[in-house]
């Protein structure tokens, strides 16, 4: 109980503190970025560039010299122009996202960075969970895809967007933080099988599956025109066959072996193999049955119920 109760007010003030800094310096999704979000911060090159201007200002002021008085002040001036252009570079552009399709435990998920604004931006970079990448803003619009790691399968909760400029001298970086409660739902990785019970699709129209001839008609392609048909006969005449019968069958977890994360892999590479051969098959989990379907809509089903399937404990298997 002791535990459990210092545990409790702990969560509660990092969740206040990141409700805080949420409310504080992110800015939402399709929201402009606005002066109060932008947050300036010195780079190296910009620090020796401060050390240079301070340098030549006491220089000028022991020395008496009007020269290094007139480069302080120039490169001061210069800097402050930097400065500014770098704050107008990254005001009032609107950040979007666009999700990735689909996601594998163990690879990448292509994560789409959309940034609007009124006229032309130059070298904005982007930052989410180590990805990077750069665009440009171009007739209103710039985009680029960022490749984040999807390490495990499951819902996973995209990181923050950081939106940086160091344009036009790399004197200062400005920086936003895009805050949203945007969300993966990551797929397991597929596992083939030493021995795969699935067929393969598109071998389907061999020599035992004719079925007989038709009447040719304009566009038949001259591979299936019987041509000794119209040797003895002369008319010509087009081979039909038939269309191999879809399977119906079942996707039972049960029927796997391993630990229930290669089971998944498994049941996610045969549902992949099902549906490229048109098959129309059912999925049977400890706690989900999805009832036989085909096409994409049975496919994305199918992977969603394994990328949210939570393996049962030991206590309730028994």
């Amino acid at each position: 109980m002791s535990v459990s109760a210092g545990v409790t007010p702990s969560r509660h003030r990092r969740e206040r503190l990141r409700r805080w800094w949420r409310r504080r310096l992110a800015t939402p999704l399709e929201t402009p970025l606005s002066q109060r979000r932008l947050f300036l911060a010195p780079t190296r090159f910009g620090l020796g560039w401060a050390a240079l201007v301070l340098l030549l200002l006491l220089f000028g002021i022991n020395y008496q010299n009007n020269l290094a008085y007139v480069l302080a002040f120039w490169l001061f001036s210069v800097a402050v122009v930097a400065l500014l252009r770098g704050w107008f570079n990254l005001l009032g552009v609107t950040p979007g996202l666009r999700l990735p399709r689909e996601a594998f435990a163990g690879g990448e998920a292509r994560l789409g960075v959309v940034l609007r604004a009124r006229r032309a931006r130059t070298a904005i970079e982007l930052h989410c969970a180590g990805a990077r990448g750069q665009l440009d803003i171009v007739d209103g619009v710039g985009e680029a895809e960022l490749a984040l790691p999807t390490p495990r399968r499951g819902p996973m909760v995209l990181p923050w967007l950081r939106v940086e400029t160091r344009w036009p001298l790399g004197l200062v970086r400005v920086v936003a933080w895009v805050g949203h409660d945007a969300e993966l739902l990551v797929w397991p990785r597929p596992l083939e099988e030493d021995e795969p019970a699935v067929r393969h699709g598109g071998a389907g129209l061999e020599t035992g599956d004719f079925a007989g001839l038709r009447r040719f008609q304009p566009g038949d392609s001259p591979g299936q025109v019987a041509w000794k048909q119209w040797s003895r006969t002369g008319v010509l005449a087009t081979k039909v066959f038939s269309v191999p019968p879809r399977r119906q069958l079942w996707l039972d977890y049960d029927a796997c072996r391993g630990d229930p994360e290669r089971r998944l892999s498994v049941l996610c590479a045969r549902v992949l193999a099902h549906h490229r051969a048109g098959d129309r098959y059912g999925l049977r989990l400890p706690a989900l049955t999805l009832a036989q379907g085909e096409g994409d809509s049975q496919r994305r089903r199918a992977l969603d119920a394994l990328a949210h399937f939570s393996a049962p404990s030991r206590e309730e298997g028994r």
